[in-house]
């Protein structure tokens, strides 16, 4: 295997500080073995929790930081006991890169509930090296943490689906809420609410977008595919879509009232949260009550969901919407997200960037 067992190097855009600023970081890759595969990335989506981490918003962050959790790769170098892949092969790599695979969600493919999973970055591999992200040229990775894109799918459009994706796929899923003819609401279109009003379309749902004014409106209805558009100011539509949806998945990463979008849900429907947000979100128990309705959450998807997720969006012919942009344009990309100027995703063509300027 050449230099598998060997350390190597790689330049990547890391954060030194909670003021977001990416600038090149060369570093040394943790330490491959059998169960590894060596990726050269080739591109990375910006999801809107790199901004967070990368301005540590939640608290937690650890510095210097490469961010980077949508990653699109080709294996250069697999370990002896790979299986799943082989050199050439074009892969992903989500949010997770490690779990410790005896406890219950682990045995349940559940691994992304595992209270002992490991980050793609900003966090500590079993080896005590940190974790760095796919905002670099290359990454080590456990092949339980890496799945194979189908062939045709383009590796741009791949990228924001292992994490925006899954994280609709997933509850859908596992809330029984892939059957056609069902009515749901995505609230927020952003990275994660356009690839849920196309996942959701694609099952056959009647879908609502929802909204906090109308300037998506056009974009939601004419090229995303949405059925109707809602404003959540305006209280007259509101109110004449109430008791109307089974689920609402909601995708706000800033805080919001829950109260306006319980109101829209039927008997027994569900407001899935799936936005990170730092502060505590508030409701009163009758919304909930008077309706037997669930505030639930859902974190990204398993490596199994991932799979099953891209072969759906290979059949039903998915694709995100993406900026496509240079490594050196990222810090501008981080601050156009953090004002919602992107439709709907970026994606860094890091195969095509020159790392170290």
């Amino acid at each position: 295997m050449g230099g598998l067992e060997t350390e190597r190097t790689t330049t990547g855009w890391a954060a030194r500080d909670p003021s977001g600023v990416l600038t090149p970081y060369t570093y040394t890759l943790r330490s491959t073995g059998p169960e590894d595969v060596f990726v050269k990335v080739m591109c990375c989506g910006i999801c809107h929790t790199d901004l967070h981490q990368a301005k540590n918003d939640l608290g937690m962050s650890n510095y210097p930081m490469v961010p980077g959790h949508e990653v699109v790769g080709e294996v250069l170098e697999v370990g002896s006991d790979v299986s799943k892949f082989r050199v050439g092969d074009i892969v992903g790599v989500g949010c997770i890169v490690g779990c410790c695979r005896n406890c219950r969600p682990c045995d349940s493919d559940n691994e992304q509930y595992c209270l002992k999973k490991i980050w793609s970055y900003n966090d500590v591999y079993t080896d005590g090296k940190p974790t760095q992200g796919g905002f670099a040229g290359s990454m080590v990775v456990d092949q339980k943490f890496v799945v194979n894109i189908p062939e045709g799918m383009a590796p741009e459009q791949v990228a924001p689906l292992l994490c925006a994706g899954v994280t609709v796929y997933s509850p859908l899923n596992h809330f029984g809420l892939m059957g056609s003819g069902l009515r749901g609401g995505i609230l927020g279109l952003g990275g994660v609410g356009h690839m849920g009003v196309k996942i959701a379309k694609a099952m056959g749902h009647h879908v609502t977008v929802i909204s906090s004014s109308d300037k998506k409106k056009v974009e939601a209805l004419e090229h995303l595919g949405a059925d109707d558009y809602l404003v959540s100011s305006d209280a007259e539509g509101m109110q004449k879509a109430a008791d109307s949806l089974d689920y609402i998945i909601d995708t706000v990463p800033v805080f919001h009232p829950l109260e306006p979008y319980l109101s829209l849900l039927k008997l027994d429907g569900k407001l899935i949260l799936t936005g990170v947000i730092n502060t505590p979100l508030q409701f009163v128990s009758p919304m909930v009550m008077l309706g037997r309705k669930s505030i639930t959450g859902s974190f990204i998807g398993s490596m199994k969901e991932t799979e099953e997720m891209l072969n759906f969006c290979k059949e039903k012919n998915l694709t995100s919407m993406i900026e496509v942009v240079k490594m050196d344009y990222i810090n501008t990309a981080m601050e156009r997200l953090e004002k919602n100027d992107v439709r709907y995703r970026f994606v860094v063509d890091v195969a095509g960037s020159k790392l170290d300027q």
